[in-house]
């Protein structure tokens, strides 16, 4: 399971460290995806088959194979180098908005990875425990 938020830098080379932590859980390889969300998915390789094969799947008519390839599009296998960088395509970048400092962020499943400033700007928006709201409030049928 991934958990924690940390913050790097994209390097001149689009190159970005990705933790330790989550490195070791990804594998020597893994999937970057740009999700709708306006942020990347990081999946393990055994996971992003899963995903992937549900896209396929879903080919059966023409506007099927163009949402498709719209999924598809950007997608990259990596492999972080001895210091634990991972190489951005241009695409990624571009679709997930992203410019130098960003949030690595572990979502249970997958890794998250954010502008910085888009990441701030989401969560300003957050209901804040300290306006009354809670976790319970958030998510009823949690039993904790």
């Amino acid at each position: 399971m991934f958990q924690g938020a940390y913050i790097h830098n994209i390097d001149s080379k689009n190159r970005l460290f990705i933790p330790a932590k989550f490195r070791d859980e990804l594998g020597d390889s893994f999937v970057i995806y740009p999700s709708p969300d306006g942020c990347l998915f990081v999946f393990t390789e055994e996971h992003w088959k899963d995903i992937a094969n549900q896209i396929e799947a879903q080919s059966k008519t023409a506007a099927d194979r163009i949402r498709q390839r719209t999924a598809m599009y950007g997608v990259d296998t990596v492999k972080p180098d001895k210091q634990g960088r991972v190489t951005l395509n241009s695409e990624l970048i571009r679709r997930a908005g992203l410019k130098k400092e960003v949030m690595i962020f572990g979502m249970t499943n997958r890794v998250e990875i954010w502008d910085l400033d888009r990441w701030n700007r989401m969560m300003s928006q957050l209901p804040d425990c300290e306006d009354g709201n809670s976790i319970e409030e958030l998510y009823p049928e949690i039993i904790y």
